[in-house]
């Protein structure tokens, strides 16, 4: 049976930035719809839309030239129910956006143009003026709509003013997830974002967003199951492969872990870590594999992140045969992550044991082998687990860190957390983790290779 073959140009569509496309993409997916799918050729050429909808055996195919650049317009970004920095809440409707459908890809040589500079400069704007309140219209709107918006965890996107901008590409709810051969870049907000999806292949896919540009994760694999990622270039102004699984009571509430998650064959510079886990793990993450990258460049590259309040089992990680340069610290796991807390929440920042509840976090069975580090600027590595729910079952091996003892760079500069004393060395740094196991591991640089509090 041959694929039904539709064009932008048969609905009226044309390839100008002046000309608004959004109704001949979505008069041409919805006749796909309507007649069981196929595919959607965009030609070579720069489509001006606004945010568009796919549907299930539906395949956007980016000719090499095509670029889909999205109007940053708030007022067409109409609100959507879906998750947004962990929390399910009403937000901004993604650029490219996919719920509830099966057999839906996106291929080819072309980009996805997030236009984001719009979007960045309003969030530097809102910050700056101190705005802690909904103020835009859309805000408003969103905060009518997001009862107890006051009381939810945020991550720093924007959450205290309801300012829910859209991610370029997120898949909801999805099943058998193609993204192959595309370029995504400057994206409004996080880059690309499957949640609650199974059986997920990104391949051969560039995410390129500047590296001041704020919250703009490369990818964000988000409570999924069964997920391969592979042979991706990444250089944005955030984490570049995130992995979560909700934030709080809410991720709780929801309990949809990430779990089988293959990571392999990717590079990933600029950017605040290679490969995250967290800082919204709340329902836990599980069998996750992370082979045979480069993070060159990169603030972090192996981290995991998370804080008292955030809950979630995080165990049987496998790291190996990495390649790190350049990096503030190459590996780095935060119990004492601080971004999106208050600084008047000094209790989850304690270095006192605590009660142990369903929102505190656990990280367990982790395994480093293989890691050449070099230029290590901050320090060799950053360990440090909460007293009440200390790191378990760490092993590394057969790993070498070099530390750049001329960097000028401080030791606290290794990660974003709050409660714990600054140090002078940039040694691997470890506070409470019980019982690891440090195998043909060699720390070159500092006067003391291991260092406690």
């Amino acid at each position: 049976m041959l694929m039904k073959i539709l064009t932008l140009e048969s609905f009226g569509g044309k390839a100008a930035v002046s000309f608004d496309n959004t109704v001949p993409f979505t008069l041409a997916l919805e006749a796909l719809r309507d007649s069981g799918g196929g595919i959607l050729d965009v030609s070579p050429g720069v489509w001006s839309t606004g945010p568009i909808q796919l549907y299930s055996n539906t395949h956007l195919r980016l000719s090499e030239g095509a670029v889909v650049f999205f109007i940053p317009e708030s007022e067409l970004y109409r609100p959507v129910f879906t998750r947004w920095e962990g929390i399910e809440c009403w937000a901004m409707h993604p650029c490219i956006f996919c719920s509830d459908q099966s057999d839906v890809s996106i291929t080819g040589k072309g980009c996805i143009d997030g236009n984001g500079v719009s979007w960045w400069n309003a969030l530097r704007t809102k910050i700056e003026s101190a705005q802690t309140r909904p103020e835009w219209p859309i805000e408003l709107e969103l905060a009518r709509l997001n009862p107890g918006w006051e009381d939810q965890p945020g991550g720093g996107g924007g959450r205290k003013f309801q300012f829910l901008r859209p991610p370029a590409v997120q898949f909801y709810k999805c099943r058998n997830i193609l993204v192959e051969g595309i370029t995504i870049r400057n994206s409004p907000f996080w880059t690309l974002h499957p949640v609650y999806c199974d059986t997920v292949t990104v391949s051969g896919v560039t995410i390129s967003n500047p590296h001041d540009a704020p919250n703009t994760d490369g990818m964000d694999i988000d409570s999924c199951s069964n997920v391969l990622v592979t042979g991706c270039t990444i250089g944005v102004g955030d984490d570049g492969i995130a992995l979560k699984s909700g934030s709080g009571a809410d991720g709780i509430r929801v309990n949809k872990p990430t779990r089988n998650v293959t990571v392999r064959n990717c590079t990933v510079g600029d950017g605040h870590g290679g490969i995250v886990i967290g800082s919204e793990t709340a329902a836990g993450m599980h069998d996750i594999l992370t082979e045979n990258c480069v993070f060159k460049g990169t603030d972090r590259g192996i981290r995991i992140k998370t804080r008292r309040g955030r809950g979630g089992d995080i165990y049987n990680l496998t790291f190996r045969n990495l390649v790190m340069e350049d990096n503030l610290c190459p590996i780095a796991i935060n119990m004492y992550y601080r971004c999106g807390a208050s600084f008047s929440e000094k209790e989850l920042f304690s270095l006192s044991m605590k009660p142990v509840s369903d929102v505190t976090p656990r990280i367990r069975d982790i395994l480093i082998s293989n890691v050449r580090a070099t230029r290590c600027r901050a320090s060799a590595g950053f360990l440090a687990g909460l007293p009440e729910s200390p790191i378990r079952n760490l092993r590394m091996e057969d790993c070498v860190f070099e530390t750049d003892e001329e960097s000028g760079i401080m030791p606290g500069e290794s990660e974003m957390y709050l409660g714990i004393p600054e140090v002078s060395a940039k040694s691997f740094r470890v506070l409470n983790v019980l019982s690891p196991v440090f195998t043909n591991v060699t720390v070159t640089g500092p006067e003391k290779p291991f260092t406690g509090l």
